[in-house]
């Protein structure tokens, strides 16, 4: 168990485990709930495992499994459904390494590491009724993928806590996505420190300080605006429209004329 995250192997495995793995340069990393059977099931963006509709995904998608990756006879290449898709445990790790998340960590060992999106302080479901959201979500979706409010690792917590963040209408955020948000905020928070110190070590020790505070109010564990929602009520909420993910328009880009 390191700082950065909590590599297992194979045979540790237990249906109900949330999971991931680091993609190139750890970049970011893919989520899923393994369900037994080596099967992992996970949220993806039309197939595509991260994506923001913008000209990041030029970045993300190039550090993700190749898109021409060719699947195994048990797993069919994701369509452009509801994004919640069941791949083979090999498919779903594209040769990376797997990793176990965290739950009902301490808060000393959620500061500790490195970086967001590998534990949290929030207590975990049992394995069964993890599973079960997860196929019941396989069946019915998860609302619509967004990079920074509705994602995989937000897919993987949910199903083992029950647990949704809900402003207004909306789902909440992942570990993963505060710890990309949170930095630069932190950056930006720490700039006055210079009217107080020119000390490098005193604007990074604050820097980080404001970082780790800012990861620690977010966690799904922390904070006071989350509901415990049972999957078929999710699912039945969503379909009605009482609650909303709206999925990032796909941007345009414009180029210069030839004429």
């Amino acid at each position: 168990m390191g700082l950065l995250s909590n590599r297992i192997d194979r045979s540790s495995l237990k249906p109900g485990d949330h999971i991931y793995s680091w993609r190139t340069a750890y970049i970011y990393a893919h989520h899923g709930i393994y369900v037994g059977d080596d099967r992992v099931v996970h949220f993806t963006r039309r197939g595509q495992e991260v994506g923001t509709g913008t000209v990041l995904d030029l970045i993300l998608v190039s550090s993700g499994p190749s898109r021409n990756h060719t699947h195994c006879p048990t797993c069919v290449p994701p369509n452009e459904g509801h994004g919640v898709v069941s791949s083979c445990l090999n498919c779903f790790l594209a040769g990376g390494v797997l990793y176990r998340f965290e739950y009902s960590v301490n808060a000393a060992h959620f500061l500790a590491k490195a970086r967001g999106g590998t534990c949290t302080l929030a207590v975990a479901d049992p394995n069964e009724i993890v599973v079960h959201r997860a196929k019941h979500l396989l069946q019915n979706g998860f609302g619509c993928y967004d990079v920074f409010k509705n994602n995989c690792e937000d897919f993987a917590i949910y199903c083992k806590t029950g647990l949704l963040v809900l402003e207004g209408r909306t789902m909440g955020q992942s570990g993963q996505a505060v710890s990309i948000i949170g930095g630069p905020i932190a950056a930006v928070l720490s700039t006055p420190m210079r009217l107080v110190t020119t000390n490098v070590y005193g604007m990074a020790a604050t820097a980080i300080g404001v970082y780790c505070a800012s990861r620690y109010a977010t966690d799904i564990g922390m904070r006071a605006d989350v509901a415990k929602v049972e999957a078929e009520d999710l699912t039945r909420r969503l379909s009605s429209g009482l609650f909303q993910v709206l999925e990032p328009p796909l941007a345009v880009i414009a180029l210069p004329s030839t004429s």
